[in-house]
């Protein structure tokens, strides 16, 4: 519980802070991308990998090395006087995040009978929704408090004390456990699909800055090239030895292929909103980082309200239609923050925010809690542990790439004659109304894939998961 708590608040605590850290450090833009990007690429890379690892060495140990690589890297993070190292340090952390996260259900199965895991569950329930709210306000009070006159640090030092107790109280309780049959590792295929989201992000990040150069835009073409090899290369691994990093023979289901590119463009959806919200906030209405945080309350108490009414009594009874209704209401909530930041320009204040947030929340939390079942529920049982595994992959690798289509969508836009005559508060309201349209397009999209998946969510993919391998267990959260 205290590794998927430091996970999830660290995901969130780093946004409220990108101000601090441009100001202190002299970050770019772009650094403050990959600051966020580089995590989630490294995160999403190493999932899979990272769950086997814990299958052949033993989870025990991934789990307390991960947490070990974790802490280490936050204090990289915190004391990092450079811009590029800090992003080196938050791979780091990314990659480690991979190495730790995919034990924590995988622990839970093994240690516990099947009659207690609901108790269990429960208890991680919990955890992501405090996770979930705790940590913008955490981030917003720990830099605004300057503790020290540390500035930002204290977002990422402070899990030196709960990481280290972390891992006295996992190498103390935790038993060890293996998988029976454990799957051999694809580093091939992961650096394969990591290069071509390099070559795709990478210019995405940077050329804005560069002046779109030529090669940028070779780069990004090489990048399917590169996929092209990826997908061949894991048809051959899968002849040879059955044990690909990507199980392709999943994509012939037409709800799990509409479920994975719903879940990347969702999550692009997700990546692009969370942070241009916090830049338009802090640079461009000029609030303090607590001011921010606390703006966001609602939305994160509108996302868990739903998600729990929606997983028990709506979507048993009106199943896909539940998420059909949660893009559909998180589009209107999208459309009305447009139409108020349009309306009341750099005087809109929190209040007026509360509406819009509480409507995109509800949006989210209608899809979230629900969607890993449903995009399941018609793939064969043998295939259930990959197909979970796949989905949080790219629901990760969706939001990297959302992170890296800021430069395009936000940037981009922000009119720089406008800022060069003070007026920066008014570029960047313009360029957040014109950001948000751009998520109302993918939630378009989002939209028009949940028609591929099943009337009825069946409650048998959950039923399944508690006779798979745990560490294939969905991290729907």
């Amino acid at each position: 519980m205290t590794a998927s708590f430091m996970d999830l608040v660290d995901v969130t605590i780093v946004n409220i802070a990108m101000p601090s850290i441009k100001r202190d450090i002299g970050a770019s833009f772009s650094i403050l991308q990959w600051i966020t990007e580089g995590y989630a690429l490294a995160f999403a890379a190493g999932l899979i990998t990272g769950g086997r690892l814990g299958d052949i060495f033993g989870r025990r140990r991934m789990f307390l090395l991960g947490m070990s690589g974790f802490t280490l890297a936050s204090m990289l993070c915190g004391v990092a006087a450079d811009p590029h190292f800090l992003v080196a340090a938050r791979v780091l952390q990314g990659g480690m995040a991979a190495l730790m996260v995919p034990q924590v259900l995988a622990i839970v199965h093994s240690t516990f009978p099947a009659e207690e895991r609901g108790k269990v569950f429960g208890l991680f329930g919990m955890v992501v929704g405090l996770g979930a709210v705790s940590g913008p306000i955490l981030g917003a009070l720990l830099t605004q408090w300057n503790l020290f006159g540390l500035e930002w640090r204290p977002i990422f030092l402070v899990n030196l004390p709960v990481g280290i107790a972390g891992l006295l109280l996992g190498r103390r309780y935790i038993a060890e456990s293996k998988a029976p049959r454990a799957l051999k590792l694809d580093l091939v295929g992961v650096a394969l699909a990591t290069s071509a989201l390099l070559m795709l992000l990478y210019p995405l990040t940077q050329g804005r800055e560069l002046g779109w150069p030529l090669w940028g835009y070779l780069c990004t073409a090489g990048s399917a090239v590169v996929f092209a090899l990826f997908v061949a290369y894991e048809r051959r691994k899968a002849a040879r030895d059955g044990s690909p990093l990507v199980e392709l023979s999943l994509f012939r289901v037409k709800s799990f292929a509409a479920g994975i590119a719903l879940q990347t463009a969702f999550g692009i959806a997700c990546g692009i909103f969370f942070l241009i919200w916090t830049l338009y906030m802090q640079i461009g209405l000029g609030w303090s980082a607590l001011h921010a945080g606390l703006t966001g309350v609602p939305f994160s108490l509108a996302v868990s309200a739903a998600a729990g009414m929606s997983v028990q009594k709506l979507v048993p009874r009106f199943g896909r239609k539940v998420l059909q209704a949660g893009a559909l209401t998180m589009m209107c909530g999208v459309l009305l923050y447009i139409w108020e930041a349009k309306h009341f320009g750099t005087g809109i204040t929190s209040w007026e925010m509360a509406l819009p947030l509480v409507v995109m929340g509800t949006g989210m939390g209608l899809i979230v809690a629900p969607l890993t079942d449903a995009v399941l529920s018609e793939v064969p049982r043998e295939h259930s542990g990959s197909a979970s595994g796949l989905i949080n992959t790219t629901q990760q690798l969706g939001n990297a790439i959302g992170l890296g289509l800021v430069s395009v969508v936000f940037f981009d836009a922000v009119d720089q004659g406008a800022v060069a005559h003070g007026r920066i508060g008014q570029a960047f309201s313009d360029a957040y109304a014109h950001g948000m349209w751009w998520v109302t397009g993918v939630l378009c999209l989002v939209l028009a894939l949940m028609f591929a998946l099943p009337r009825k969510a069946s409650a048998r993919a959950a039923a399944e998961a508690d006779t798979e391998p745990a560490d294939e267990l969905p991290l729907a959260a």
